[in-house]
């Protein structure tokens, strides 16, 4: 309690809300939140530092499990830029089939999203139909890779998997079933008098505030700001097969919603686009195990926005160094400016309004030995992990 009519109300690390570990502090006058501050980092895997002591092949299966829902572009990214490095281009058959799993990814990414977000309201409903229907494009990506979560389909130099004239159509008659589900969700969403209720006009952030905090993603588009990597600088097949940007004006937690409902209509077709230009050819070209020495950026566009790739090589068999700037960092500052003003009710939606994805934020941290000066490598940190659970077990 701050005062005698003002209270700080606490949610998470752990909390029946929250599926993921974050802590967040919303000061509410009555009910209306008047400030708002998040806390996170209770997860730290490592990935960073320890995509330092692996080979360029094994990085790229270790950064593909950032995160289970967009694994496939976090390894695009990782591969695209390791190419440009070693000054390798994969064939064109090859980056038509990243661009493919990658939109099929996409909708993967956002029917979960609608469904977390439709529960974090209260309309279970919704949440158990767009998760039934979701199984469609989780079933077509096991038909293409093999996996239904990390799909591995990237090698460095292209891809390990190829769409046969079966395998085309049964994506295509997916690609229909999925069309006539979105188009019922997107009716849901806009006419449904107590989701409306729930969603228009709630976390509404204007242009210049997605300026100011570097907003991106369907957060960003939502609020009529067309900022798309796809668009921007497009990568893969998408010069051959050009994004149309999906914006709205209004900005609040409704316009979220719409626009990811209509990012899946444009993924619908831009899979079929794809599908009737494959090119013909290979699927790999020959990389070097060694990668020149240099520094390059890597952006592609994740189904929460802008994912950013900063990799290094000093001329090894290995990354010197690899940075990883997720889109969830970039959107977690404007919700918490969004959120005062509004009732402490409206929390919960409004921070799945986002997509947050607490696991994406892994960080790089350097230990060094208490009784040395030099730096923990990796294997140091996994005994002294081994150590540590010995004792307390």
């Amino acid at each position: 309690m701050t005062s005698e009519r003002k209270f700080i109300v606490p949610i998470g690390p752990q909390h029946p809300a929250l599926k993921e570990p974050g802590h967040f502090e919303f000061t509410v006058d009555g009910e209306i939140v008047t400030d708002a501050s998040v806390r996170l980092g209770y997860v730290h895997r490592g990935i960073e530092k320890g995509a330092e002591e692996r080979s360029w092949i094994q990085d790229l299966y270790l950064f593909e499990r950032v995160c289970g829902i967009c694994s496939h572009v976090h390894a695009t990214a990782f591969a695209l830029g390791v190419e440009r490095l070693a000054g390798v281009e994969a064939p064109p058959r090859a980056q038509a089939i990243r661009s493919l799993v990658a939109e099929m990814e996409r909708i993967h990414s956002h029917m979960l999203w609608l469904g977390v977000a439709a529960h974090e309201g209260g309309f279970d409903t919704l949440f158990m139909y767009s998760w039934r229907d979701r199984e469609i494009v989780m079933d077509l990506l096991e038909a293409l890779t093999g996996n239904r979560v990390n799909y591995s389909a990237n090698v460095l130099g292209g891809v390990k998997c190829d769409i046969t004239d079966t395998l085309r159509d049964q994506i295509l008659r997916g690609m229909d079933q999925l069309e006539e589900r979105i188009q019922h969700y997107l009716n849901v969403v806009t006419t449904d008098r107590t989701f409306l209720a729930r969603t228009e006009g709630v976390g509404r952030m204007t242009r210049e505030q997605v300026d100011l905090f570097g907003a991106v993603g369907p957060t960003a588009r939502a609020s009529g700001v067309p900022r798309d990597v796809r668009v921007d600088a497009p990568y893969a097949f998408y010069p051959t097969v050009p994004v149309q940007l999906i914006t709205d004006e209004r900005g609040d937690l409704l316009a979220r919603f719409v626009v990811r409902i209509k990012e899946l209509f444009e993924a619908v077709r831009l899979i079929r686009e794809i599908l009737a230009h494959l090119p013909e050819g290979e699927l790999t070209v020959r990389m070097p195990r060694r990668i020149p020495a240099g520094e390059v950026i890597s952006r592609v566009e994740a189904p929460r926005g802008e994912l950013f790739y900063f990799i290094k090589s000093n001329g090894g068999e290995k990354p010197e160094r690899v940075k990883v700037r997720t889109p969830s960092l970039c959107n977690w500052g404007s919700v918490m400016q969004v959120a005062v003003g509004h009732k402490l009710a409206d929390m919960p939606m409004i921070l799945a309004g986002i997509d947050p994805c607490f696991s994406c934020n892994d960080r790089m941290i350097q230990l060094k030995r208490k009784d040395s000066r030099q730096w923990m490598t990796w294997e140091d940190l996994r005994q002294y992990g081994i150590e540590y659970y010995k004792k307390v077990l």
